[in-house]
């Protein structure tokens, strides 16, 4: 999947992920897509909460390894 922004929240711990997910997805444009990279077991459950929460759309979302690969439009 294309995207236009990516994030590598590997090692940090919640709510990190979601935290600077949020800050990098400020800075794009409508429309653009962040790809968040994460190993906190918890972001499974917080990143599709923080989409909800704050009306991003969450696109996909896959494991990687030991890592979750979030695609994430900003609206």
């Amino acid at each position: 999947m294309d995207f236009d922004d990516e994030y590598d929240a590997s090692g940090l711990l919640c709510p990190l992920p979601v935290l600077k997910a949020r800050k990098r997805l400020l800075a794009l444009a409508d429309g653009q897509i962040l790809r968040l990279i994460a190993t906190d077991p918890a972001a499974i459950v917080d990143v599709p909460h923080f989409c909800v929460q704050t009306g991003y759309e969450l696109l996909n979302m896959q494991d990687d390894g030991a890592a979750q690969v979030y695609f994430i439009r900003k609206h």
